[in-house]
């Protein structure tokens, strides 16, 4: 598949709502843009997932999720309750839905929160870069399928089915990283991720 064939959905918290609209306008990335520009018309949460799901998600084939101060999960489940949801929809894997790469983009606001430098392992006595996502950084849905659990005491790119990069690395090769999260889906790891951590 050709990366211009790539459809992306946006996944974001309203604060964010700058990023999302530079991929969209500035960067020069051939993807099929099925993200959500205009708020849908309604109260009722539930119809308002049914329709992200059924026009937007559906047939997208990679999620980018933009990992901001608002993107954690001990924020509470009621204020993340749509990106929850939709990265949900994005790992399912089922009739009229495929699972979706999930790429996350960590914003400049939360470089030095999520990339920690290196520390020295107590377990191989090796040094490993210490990568902070957990809940006080992401949903639980991103957490649990970039760190799936592991016998190791470090992960590597094939034990995450879940890509991570800075904002800054994605908008110099958005398409590498693209491609990167959408190779994931036929990976054998997508054999081991959870839709409902």
């Amino acid at each position: 598949m050709s990366l211009s064939e790539h459809k992306c959905y946006i996944s974001f918290k309203t604060e964010d709502v700058w990023y999302k609209n530079y991929i969209q306008s500035n960067l020069d990335v051939d993807m099929i843009d099925k993200s959500l520009n205009e708020p849908i018309n309604s109260s009722d949460d539930d119809y308002i997932m049914r329709v992200i799901r059924d026009d937007y998600l559906s047939d997208s084939t990679v999620t980018i999720f933009l990992i901001g101060t608002h993107s954690a999960e001990n924020l509470g489940q009621y204020s993340q309750r749509f990106i929850k949801r939709e990265l949900q929809a994005s790992l399912y894997d089922g009739a009229g839905n495929t699972r979706n790469g999930i790429l996350g983009i960590v914003l400049p606001e939360m470089t030095d929160t999520v990339y920690c430098g290196e520390v020295t392992c107590s377990v191989c006595d090796h040094t490993h870069n210490l990568v902070r996502i957990d809940n006080s950084t992401t949903v639980i849905e991103f957490s649990y399928n970039y760190y799936l659990p592991t016998n190791k005491c470090a992960w590597s790119e094939e034990d995450r089915y879940c890509v991570l990069t800075k904002w800054s690395d994605f908008v110099e090769h958005p398409e590498l990283y693209i491609e990167t999260a959408y190779e994931k889906r036929s990976d054998s790891i997508s054999d081991r991720v959870k839709v409902r951590p």
